[in-house]
């Protein structure tokens, strides 16, 4: 039976015993073979030690977890990173999702069975999302495609009317800007108002940016 190597990240010592009495007494071809309550730590941790999997939580009292995992996939990319924290909302969970970790499990939702259950889960080459993350992640899947079809719905000639709208330019300058008259500006304005069903410019620029029609840098 082949040992499953583990490094519990968490700065809370209460939850790093727990990890250690549910793997440590039922599961004994699991080894936690080192434990960190920070981000410095555990990078010093790795020059002495190796692992197959960490799991992190996010908020660390030095560095958050998102800039570990981020780091950790360019440095060690071999090791696998299942996160385990109370910290879900959705742009933790799409940054973390973006860096591409393997797991992501709740300390609120989630029990001993379910940590051992993504372990192994992660360790076959699965990814493992808790039923509250899973659902997390639907809501991510929604909104994106849910911009993607506003946003097509726009020709790149509309999109950069409303960008420079967003700038504050009036008419005659964004005509200048893309080489129509301030009357085609306008009348691309009124085909936008049109298909948002509002009438006038802040309305726009706002819908815009809410639903990421327009990016500003």
């Amino acid at each position: 039976m082949e040992m499953i190597r583990i490094i519990i990240v968490d700065d809370h010592e209460l939850f790093r015993l727990g990890v250690r009495a549910v793997i440590e007494n039922r599961h004994r071809d699991i080894s936690i073979v080192g434990e960190a309550k920070s981000g410095s730590d555990f990078f010093d941790l790795l020059k002495t030690t190796t692992a197959d999997i960490v799991l992190l939580d996010i908020a660390l009292p030095d560095i958050s977890g998102i800039d570990i995992a981020r780091r950790l996939k360019k440095e060690v990319p071999a090791m696998k990173i299942l996160a385990v924290s109370a910290e879900n909302s959705l742009a933790v969970v799409g940054e973390m999702l973006n860096i591409g970790i393997e797991g992501f499990i709740s300390k609120i939702n989630s029990g001993g069975d379910t940590l051992v259950e993504a372990i192994r889960s992660v360790m076959q080459d699965f990814e493992y999302f808790g039923n509250d993350i899973a659902d997390i992640i639907r809501r991510i899947y929604v909104a994106k495609k849910k911009k993607t079809e506003v946003s097509s719905e726009f020709s790149e000639q509309e999109k950069r009317v409303i960008e420079l709208c967003h700038e504050g330019l009036p008419a005659k300058l964004i005509a200048d800007r893309l080489g129509i008259t301030p009357r085609t500006v306008n009348w691309h304005k009124s085909i936008i108002f049109s298909k948002l069903g509002i009438n006038n410019t802040l309305e726009m620029v706002n819908y815009a940016l809410k639903n990421g029609i327009i990016e500003v840098e």
